[in-house]
């Protein structure tokens, strides 16, 4: 298996990875479609986060219980808690990701920070953005991408046979 670089969040339909607190309880009541966890959690090498998200979350592993390598890219990894299975890191982004391809062994690993995928998509290095958009507007919060004055970056839709088909969502605002 030749593993990819994903971009993988769940986002409000705003564009939100995480609201104005850090937590996530705006995800609390909703579902994700059956066996997503397992498909994702089979193919993943290693993952890739920023050290806000990481001291967020400190004891959050991806799927739960995954146990494989965790790559925290920091400023100032003197400082960090020291966690089974987490390496801090301090370098450029391309450094760490070829230091967590390397640990993924072949699989796939997962970009769980929004300002490190934004580099790493500047830089060419992300393969696909995985996106589970849940049925909720935040208002305000960490973006998933943000890049004021940038350039549009074109992406292919790979769900179909039409890569520039747009993607059609229908939701009802719940009513007290």
């Amino acid at each position: 298996m030749s593993g990819k670089v994903l971009w993988h969040f769940s986002m409000s339909l705003d564009g939100f990875v995480d609201g104005r607190e850090p937590g996530m309880a705006w995800l609390s009541d909703v579902t994700g479609p059956p066996d997503v966890e397992e498909a994702y959690s089979s193919q993943l090498g290693a993952v890739l986060g920023g050290r806000n998200g990481h001291d967020a979350y400190p004891d959050a592993m991806p799927y739960g219980d995954w146990q494989g390598p965790v790559f925290i890219l920091t400023h100032h990894p003197e400082d960090a808690r020291p966690q089974e299975h987490v390496t801090f890191l301090s370098c450029d982004v391309g450094e760490a990701l070829r230091i967590a391809i390397e640990a993924a062994d072949g699989k796939n690993v997962e970009v769980h920070s929004a300002d490190i995928g934004r580099q790493l998509l500047e830089h060419g290095l992300i393969d696909q953005i995985d996106l589970h958009v849940a049925p909720v507007l935040l208002g305000d919060g960490i973006r998933l991408y943000e890049n004021p004055g940038g350039e549009p970056i074109r992406l292919h839709n790979l769900i179909g046979d039409d890569p520039h088909l747009e993607v059609d969502l229908r939701y009802a605002p719940v009513r007290p």
